[in-house]
Formats: C-alpha cells, structure tokens, sequence
C-alpha cells in the first residue's frame, strides 16, 4: 500500500468535498493504512458509564498494538460528531470508531472519513456507512430483561416500558420486550415513554407515569441508567413493595442496585462495551490485513443478572 497521505493532502480532500453540495460518486478515496497506529474513539455521553468502559477496553486494545487513542464525547449532540469527525480526517487517525448519536445523520461524515482512508467501525448502535457494526444482540437483551419480569410478576399485571432515544439499539430492545409480550397475555402495558437514556430523565418520566397510572407492578428500562431512575421513582412513591424493575447493561451501578437489599431492581441483561471496542480494534486489524468479515454486522450475545447470579458476574 502507499503511504497515508499528508495533512496537507487531508485538508484538501476535506475542504473539497465540503464545498461540493453534492458529489458526482467520482472521487478518489484514498488508500487506506497500513498499521492501526491512531484510533478516534467517539461516545454519545461519557456521563453514562457505559461510555466510560468503552474507553477503558479502547485503551487495552490500543496497548496491545502500540496504537493511541483520543476519546471524544459528542454529549448527544449530532453537529458535535460532525466536528470530531473532522477533526479525526485532519489529525490523520487510522481508525475512527463510533457509538452514534444519529445512525442516518452521520453517514456523510463517515463517508468524509473513508474517503480520506480512515477505517470507520461503528459499535452499540449502527452508523450509515461504516465498515462494520458490533454491538450487543439488543433484541435479545430486550427479550431477557422482560422476561425476567414478567416471570418474577407470575406471569400478568400492569406495566410501565421507560424507552430511550430513538437509536437502532434501544429500538431493538423495545422490539425484544413486545416479542416476549406475545407469550404474555396477562401483561398489559399501561404506560409508555422516552427518557434521554439517563437516570434523571428516567426518574422524570417514571414520576409522570407512577401519578397517571400508580397501580402497576413492573418497570422496564430500556437501559439501567434508566431503569434505576425509575427505581428511586418508585421508591419516592412508596411503591417498593408493590413494584419490581428490570434494565439492560449489566454496568456497576446496575449490579450495585442488584445487591442493595430491599430494591426494586431484580434483574439486568448485559452488554460489554469494552468488548465491542476490543472487537472493532481487531475487525480494523483484519481490514488493514486483507481479511475484511465476511458479516458486517457482529452481535455480541447478553446474559441476564439477577439478585440469584450477581455474586458470578464479571462485570465491565
């Protein structure tokens, strides 16, 4: 392969795309690297831990080639990841690797990137025009987390479902829990509504629901930031006893909550952000090789932690 272009020759190719409303699909993109040597690592919210262990497994994988890592936090924001993504093009990184905050929305900075011969991984939720995504099988922690409370409700009651902002991911786990509502005829969701994926808009909306519709006997939070916003909710209303409640993520806080004698949390399907990275490091290590996967999109499978199990559970 030829030499990475230089900085120079990054910014023109930047500056003329960025003047071209729209492109003939003509361009020369240039070749991509040679060695993973610089990894751009962007995260929706470093607020949540998620994001947090994400970058902890970016900075094992890059230890373990020589590579660094620059971690850049979007906080939610669309035009912020259109930025870093520019910033990575300038800075010549030879792998970016994303959680999006807009799968659609970023596509033509992603497309930017790989025309400047920047490897583009997606993790956690899809991004369009990415080389590969690996995240957690969201439809299947869904699945389990309601399961699990439907299970630990015997079967029938009310529920409130706390969703999230309307990402592939979270989307998928919505879908997982109405697969299993199927098999439930005794649930009945009284109910519905979108936090900002963290634990004070998850008490908020919780709160809303909790004095609309306070006889319910199950929660479900699409994540557990939310879940364990709607778990203080409850416990605001005095409903402890009356009301369990289940997320996705398996993150510290979660596993905390699990251990905290007398909460409402039962239970939790995992994610393993550190993993997913680890993974996109590896997938861009293929490419750079000549061994592109043969499935662009990589699930990682999720396990459900209960007050039962936490005892043996890893954790991030």
């Amino acid at each position: 392969m030829s030499p990475r272009p230089t900085i120079g020759a990054t910014l023109a190719v930047v500056a003329a795309l960025g003047l071209a409303a729209c492109t003939s699909g003509d361009d020369v993109a240039a070749e991509g690297p040679e060695s993973i040597d610089s990894i751009g690592l962007m995260v929706q919210d470093m607020s949540n831990p998620f994001f947090s262990a994400m970058e902890k497994g970016a900075k094992e994988a890059a230890e373990e080639i020589g590579a660094t890592v620059n971690t850049q936090d979007a906080r939610l924001d669309l035009a912020n990841q259109n930025t870093q993504i520019d910033a990575f093009i300038q800075q010549g990184v030879d792998l970016i690797v994303i959680s999006a905050v807009d799968q659609d929305g970023i596509e033509p900075a992603i497309e930017r990137a790989k025309q400047a011969g920047v490897i583009v991984i997606a993790v956690d939720t899809p991004a369009k025009g990415a080389d590969a995504v690996i995240m957690t099988d969201a439809v299947e922690a869904g699945e389990k987390s309601c399961e699990y409370l439907f299970e630990q409700m015997g079967g029938e009651g009310k529920i409130l479902i706390v969703d999230g902002t309307p990402i592939q991911t979270i989307i998928d786990r919505i879908t997982g829990c109405e697969n299993v509502m199927e098999d439930y005829p005794g649930i009945e969701v009284v109910g519905h509504q979108s936090s900002m994926n963290d634990r004070a808009s998850g008490l908020a909306v919780t709160t809303d629901m909790l004095t609309a519709t306070p006889d319910v006997q199950g929660i479900f939070g699409m994540n557990d930031p939310s879940a364990l916003g709607a778990v203080l909710a409850v416990e605001q209303a005095g409903l402890s006893d009356q009301v369990i409640v289940t997320g996705v993520d398996g993150s510290p806080e979660g596993v905390e909550e699990l251990e905290r004698d007398g909460s409402p949390f039962v239970g939790t399907a995992t994610q393993n952000p550190a993993e997913m990275v680890r993974q996109a490091v590896q997938v861009a290590e293929d490419i750079v090789n000549g061994e592109p996967p043969a499935e662009t999109t990589i699930l990682i499978p999720s396990e459900l932690v209960t007050r039962d199990n936490v005892s043996e559970y890893p954790g991030w």
